[in-house]
């Protein structure tokens, strides 16, 4: 369907592909791996036809067609949410706004001298529109809409009213509803909660699209791919099977090869030896010559690339008091909605509370309130003694100085911390290299949160309260994460959409009021406990 022969790109001294391989055959589900930077924005780019190889050749039938889901909002206003989920859908939107149009001009007086052309158009899209399921398409992308986390008021409201990440699910509906042949996903889950993660999982593994996508998500990788195809050194390498298949098979491989190596290195440091030891003398002048030879024509093995992942030993903040937060009888609304009534939360030193609910439930409140940036409208809110209580929130990323540099953020906030033990810091969140040379404006989304994170937890509080901490963070710094935090002698409230943080963290769950029940639902167990206890993985989701 879509192939790669012997494709090579660089961009000046950065090789992304050297004469690379692949294939990507009718209704496979294949996961896009590779480090930062290794080139997988760019080999979607080039299956668009939007960047061509330096070499080598991209080859797509001529009538496939192909839905590219970016990390980039389109602009969108002067419609509905549902309008322009279903205009952006490739061929079926464009016909079902042609149907529109041509309905508008048949009962247009001013227009009846066109009339029979006007007919007989509208009967060639008709047809096309009804054999391409055009009259389900409304249905659909309500039920898109709403799988992706919209209620009804604002699929019918106005698009040009949503912040930059509705919007963003808002481009997903369309290249979903688009019956595409090929879907190019960069990312789907970053800006997506749970409940639509779920929903996404099942309706990629429906579909009978080939699917080509990045992804950060463990788990949603592991159910939703059956192919991983690696970036590795300017290779295209692939797996058959999941993600924890080529994990596994990846260290295999690297293991193998780091022995083959070093029996090789063993082999010609041994040549060697008797090279340069019998080379002066005349006797043996055939034998060195015969072995110069033989080195000549071994193939080399390369040494292994290993990833480096590098860890952080998290200092052990101070013991605080055993209770960490009480709320008692708390209120919150916002206009006519009320979000909590007459709440009622006890945490204790030790416990990490994961906090779920769908959508407007409350959960970003909550953490809110406990930290001080909002009042609760009613009740109280109390924070034990010896605290020292650290916030993480997507607003965080506004507390950076944008004229400095990684480094000098991190020597103006440490500055008597000695620059190893700083970069060594950064280097746990994948900050390498010149990467600590960039101004902290030029730094992307997850970039930003990456530095944020290793400011908090460089001397970490005893009460951490993390928002979606783990948003645009790749898997190794998110494994990373969870590592570490394993070890954290300290409190933790969390909202988190990844499974494996929740899995790997959380202690306690709150469930916060929903369809299930009308009061929250407190949890004295793990997360994998709570899933086994309720069978749903997150509220309104039913395994």
């Amino acid at each position: 369907m879509i192939s790669f022969s012997s494709v090579s790109k660089q961009y000046g001294r950065q090789v992304l592909f050297i004469e690379a391989d692949f294939q990507l055959n009718p209704g496979e589900k294949v996961g896009l791996v590779g480090p930062n930077g290794a080139g997988k924005s760019t080999l979607f780019r080039m299956i668009m036809g939007e960047e061509s190889p330096d070499d080598g050749t991209v080859s797509l039938p001529k009538k496939l067609t192909l839905g590219y889901f970016r990390q980039e909002v389109d602009e969108m206003s002067g419609r509905s949410v549902l309008d322009e989920a279903i205009a952006g859908s490739g061929r079926l939107g464009d016909l079902h706004h042609e149907l529109t149009d041509l309905e508008h001009a048949l009962s247009d007086p001013a227009r009846a001298d066109e009339m029979e052309a006007i007919l007989d158009r509208f009967g060639h899209v008709q047809e096309e529109y009804q054999h391409r399921g055009g009259y389900e398409l409304e249905a659909r992308a309500r039920a898109c809409l709403q799988g992706l986390g919209f209620e009804e008021d604002q699929i019918d409201g106005d698009v040009g009213a949503l912040s930059g990440g509705w919007k963003m699910r808002v481009s997903m509906a369309k290249v979903l509803l688009g019956n595409f042949d090929v879907l190019l996903m960069d990312e789907p889950t970053n800006h997506l909660d749970i409940e639509s993660i779920l929903w996404l999982e099942t309706f990629l593994k429906s579909v009978p699209s080939t699917l080509l996508m990045t992804s950060h998500d463990r788990d949603f990788m592991n159910r939703v791919v059956t192919k991983v195809l690696e970036i590795d050194g300017g290779d295209l390498v692939t797996y058959s099977g999941n993600y924890d298949f080529y994990v596994r098979e990846r260290e295999t491989r690297e293991a193998n090869q780091e022995a083959a190596y070093a029996r090789q290195q063993a082999k010609l440091a041994k040549e060697q030896r008797f090279i340069e030891r019998f080379s002066a003398h005349a006797a043996k002048a055939a034998q060195v010559q015969s072995r110069v030879k033989a080195l000549d024509k071994i193939e080399r093995i390369e040494a292994p690339r290993r990833r480096q992942v590098v860890k952080w030993n998290f200092r052990i903040p101070g013991r605080s008091g055993d209770d960490v937060a009480m709320l008692e009888g708390v209120c919150k609304a916002y206009g006519p909605r009320r979000i909590y009534d007459d709440f009622a939360l006890h945490i204790r030193r030790g416990e990490r509370w994961c906090v779920m609910g769908r959508n407007g439930a409350g959960k970003s409140t909550l953490l809110k309130m406990i930290s001080g940036a909002v009042s609760p409208d009613a009740g109280t809110v109390r924070l034990g003694a010896s605290l020292k209580l650290g916030y993480f929130s997507q607003q965080a990323l506004d507390l950076l100085d944008p004229e400095l540099t990684v480094l000098e953020q991190m020597q103006k906030d440490f500055p008597v911390e000695g620059l190893g033990v700083v970069r060594n810091l950064l280097g746990a969140f994948q900050f390498s290299g010149d990467d600590v040379d960039k101004k902290v404006r030029a730094l992307s989304g997850g970039e930003k949160s990456r530095l944020v994170m290793a400011r908090m937890l460089f001397d970490p509080p005893n009460f951490l309260v993390l928002d979606e901490p783990t948003n645009h963070l790749d898997l190794a710094t998110k494994e990373m994460l969870i590592e570490a935090l394993k070890d954290f002698e300290g409190t933790m409230l969390f909202v988190s959409h990844d499974r494996a943080f929740l899995r790997g963290l959380a202690n306690r769950v709150l469930e916060l009021a929903g369809e299930e029940h009308d009061r929250p639902l407190l949890f004295s167990g793990s997360y994998a406990e709570y899933v086994e206890s309720t069978g749903r993985e997150a509220p309104g989701v039913h395994n």
